[in-house]
């Protein structure tokens, strides 16, 4: 009998072009699309596609879970001067999580997404690795996947560049072939933040205004609530200096963004909490590592400390961010994350 296989599909081409490269690989491949918010054409574009291929198109209502989950937990960081990382979050608790549940209960055998990265059997274990293509390689927003849940996902992009991907989808006929992709927060409207989170909070003490000063204390000027700022901000500080002013610290309990210079930004040392090991090394160890999606890969030094992780980098690290998290290779190899502190 074909191997059941569910597919999650956001009504873009990445997902749509799994669920039929894995449909010619002689998969039985059923469609599931989260319900979130005002999502409706994602679901009617997914809907096509898998009339398009001949399968069949399962909706999860995920609103409630979506917002207690995930929108909470964006509104929430924020408010505490973090920096949130929404991608993270959401493939732990809802695509890999709740979502993964869903597909189980279809009596889907494996669960699938367009993600670029590789699943790998080797050495005896499962593997998750970097994708072909480095510049589309999304490894470090699947970090909390788990070794059992290795063995259960079908990651067909992962030998796939974009480019690659809009021709054969193109060549497929496939409805969404064309679809922009997405550059925004799915759930924050015209990818405001700062309203988004007003809007839910809007007596929240990190709201209100305060002052912005030098490390020395020197008020330089105010500022609309701590929680409009993130580390390494430049841009929208209304401040006038001699020099570029970058915010490096958010103090929360008093109301104060604090700004230095762009060599403010640079340290060697951090903490990281809520760390999952797909295969955890022994430590101490020197692994790579990154501190943010977009960051350059770097060599440093993970020691374990009671229930938290401490990082020495070779070379100092700019605009190291609490909230966001840190991602541990070994070549090509995930082998897991925490959240920095």
């Amino acid at each position: 009998m074909k191997k059941k296989v569910a597919v999650a599909m956001s009504g873009g081409v990445d997902s749509s072009l799994t669920a039929a490269i894995l449909l010619e690989r002689g998969f039985d491949v059923l469609g599931i699309t989260m319900k979130l918010n005002s999502d409706e054409k994602n679901i009617i574009d997914a809907q096509k596609v898998c009339n398009h291929l001949g399968i069949s198109h399962h909706v999860a209502d995920f609103k409630e879970i979506f917002r207690a989950e995930v929108e909470n937990y964006f509104v929430a960081e924020y408010l505490r001067g973090r920096t949130p990382n929404p991608c993270v979050r959401c493939n732990l608790k809802i695509k890999f999580g709740a979502l993964f549940d869903f597909a189980s209960n279809l009596g889907a055998e494996f669960f699938s997404t367009g993600h670029y990265a590789r699943i790998i059997f080797e050495d005896g274990r499962f593997k998750l690795k970097k994708a072909v293509d480095v510049k589309k390689d999304q490894s470090y927003v699947l970090y909390n996947l788990t070794a059992d849940k290795l063995s259960k996902i079908l990651l067909p992009l992962g030998d796939f560049s974009k480019v690659e991907t809009r021709i054969l989808a193109e060549k497929l006929n496939l409805p969404v072939a064309h679809k922009p992709d997405s550059q925004e927060i799915c759930f924050v409207p015209d990818d405001d933040y700062k309203n988004f989170i007003l809007s839910r909070e809007p007596a929240a003490q990190a709201l209100k205004s305060g002052e912005i000063v030098d490390s020395s204390g020197k008020v330089l000027g105010n500022h609309h609530g701590v929680a409009n700022y993130t580390i390494g901000q430049r841009k929208g500080l209304g401040i006038a200096a001699p020099q570029p002013l970058y915010v490096t610290k958010i103090d929360v309990a008093n109301k104060k963004v604090v700004v230095g210079t762009n060599d403010n930004l640079f340290t060697k040392n951090l903490t990281a909490h809520n760390a999952n090991w797909i295969y955890k090394p022994p430590l101490p160890k020197i692994l790579t590592a990154k501190i943010r999606y977009g960051a350059k890969f770097s060599a440093c030094t993970v020691t374990e400390e009671e229930n938290s992780l401490k990082i020495i980098f070779s070379e100092p690290q700019r605009a190291i961010t609490p909230g966001q998290s840190i991602v541990f290779y070994d070549g090509d190899e995930v082998l897991g994350g925490a959240i920095i502190n």
